[in-house]
């Protein structure tokens, strides 16, 4: 038998799962999916926004592999911190460890003013609203008017559209009821996602960028001049000569220009609604440099003026613009976290790997492998994780015979138990579930996310079906 374990619950581990079940060398297969949360899932449960359904439904699919026979779930065990297992101490327990650990630091602005009050990351400010227990009911006042998200990417998009949409609509979802209460009672009639360089370099998709003209009481607006200094504007329009664009920028450019020509876009504002009045500014070539304070707070952000400099990139103007804002929320990139016992790139903010075999001074390391951003990156969508994990798998099993000729542990769990740590099986999975469901009927709703470690692991181990 060959005994895998796979550190990280989300889509990149459950891959990895996936294609160690589906192939067909080595049939006899034993995969634990361990990760430090007592939830399966990972970004699936953590950072898809709470109002995308369609998407966190890919949570059913991962389900049908974590139920397979052949895999257990182990939850509440982490890996490389002070208070988990070393991945050498793992490494005895299994014939091989894959790491799908993702990438979860967010970037920083490095601009003076940046770790003000009312200044946040966007990773934080997700995690909040999808209720991940390492932030819990801590509160984000939403009494601030007016919002810069700066990045104009879909994590920049999900927040702004969460922060200008009716909390009556979340209602429906699983979002916490701090984070209910707190969208309710905000203030916030006015959302700048702002991006340092031009349109045709966003990296929203198009159908993320459509979503915020749908929504009920709020007004996308989009200045023509800003369109008008990208160079790929005017291909947009097919004059003679113009370089072809990628269709995701032509369908982006298009959807701007229709919110520019009309003055903006919006629907369904109701007279007298709460949230009437609510703007979405899309704002381009502009890159911040300072956050600016009032009575301790932040106040607004400074932005530098910039223009296409000929080359791809952008070059300062020389002018500045100053914007509102008493809440600031950075969406500028991902990047991977140091696991304590993995060598790691902190340039690149990855592991070092050859065909997702971990590389310790350069040379392979038997038996350790990566898959997912930790391996490549944060680069992708969900998919992407799929052909990533694939390629991982077909380097572990080309190790095989080798790997199984090492001792594994007999039940790697009672191991775990040994060591002092509580595993979270699928059964306490299952009786989250059920609590957060019981949770949902007495508020009237549907099933709501229990928001801190505490009732996580209360719910886990009450395991009655």
């Amino acid at each position: 038998m060959l005994s895998v374990a796979v550190v990280g619950s989300g889509p990149s581990g459950v891959y990895t799962a996936q294609a160690l079940l589906q192939q067909s060398l080595v049939p006899d297969v034993r995969v634990h999916v361990l990760d430090r949360l007592p939830t399966p899932y990972g970004l699936v449960r953590y950072g898809v926004a709470p109002d995308h359904e369609k998407i966190k439904s890919l949570q059913n699919s991962l389900r049908t592999v974590l139920e397979d026979e052949r895999v257990t779930f182990v939850g509440n065990i982490g890996v490389g911190g002070a208070d988990g297992v070393s991945p050498a101490r793992l490494a005895e327990l299994y014939h091989a460890v894959v790491y799908c650990v993702g990438a979860s630091a967010d970037r920083a602005l490095a601009v003076p003013g940046e770790g003000l009050p009312g200044s946040y990351s966007a990773t934080r400010f997700v995690s909040w609203y999808s209720a991940h227990p390492d932030i819990g009911a801590d509160p984000f006042a939403l009494d601030a008017r007016s919002a810069v998200v700066i990045g104009v990417g879909n994590v920049a998009v999900d927040v702004a559209r969460i922060l200008a949409r009716g909390a009556g609509e979340l209602r429906r979802t699983d979002v916490p009821r701090a984070a209910l209460r707190a969208l309710e009672e905000s203030r916030v009639r006015e959302v700048h996602i702002v991006g340092r360089r031009g349109p045709s370099q966003a990296r929203f998709t198009t159908k993320e960028l459509r979503e915020l003209g749908a929504l009920p009481g709020a007004r996308v607006v989009v200045d023509p001049s800003e369109l008008a200094l990208d160079p790929a504007y005017a291909a947009a329009d097919g004059l003679p000569g113009a370089l072809p664009l990628p269709a995701v920028v032509r369908r982006n450019l298009e959807v701007l220009r229709g919110w520019s020509a009309a003055g903006g876009a919006g629907a369904g504002r109701a007279p007298g609604s709460a949230d009437a009045g609510r703007r979405i500014r899309l704002r381009f070539f502009l890159r911040p440099v300072e956050l600016l304070e009032r009575g301790g707070r932040v106040a607004g952000v400074r932005f530098a003026r910039t223009a296409p400099d000929g080359a791809g990139g952008v070059r300062d103007t020389g002018r500045y613009e100053d914007v509102e804002a008493q809440l600031v929320l950075r969406a500028v990139g991902y990047r991977g976290v140091e696991l304590p016992g993995l060598p790691f790139d902190p340039v690149r903010g990855t592991v070092p790997h050859v065909a997702g075999r971990v590389l310790r001074d350069g040379v392979p390391s038997r038996g350790e492998y990566v898959a997912g951003w930790i391996k490549r990156g944060p680069t992708g969508v969900i998919g992407s994780n799929r052909s990533c994990a694939k390629e991982t798998v077909a380097s572990l099993l080309a190790d095989a015979a080798a790997l199984t000729r090492r001792t594994a542990a007999d039940d790697p769990l009672a191991v775990l138990r040994r060591w002092g740590l509580r595993p979270v099986e699928w059964a306490g999975w299952l009786s989250i579930e059920r609590a957060e469901a019981e949770l949902g009927r007495s508020l009237g709703r549907g099933p709501v996310k229990i928001s801190d470690w505490a009732g996580l692991l209360a719910a886990a181990r009450d395991e009655k079906g």
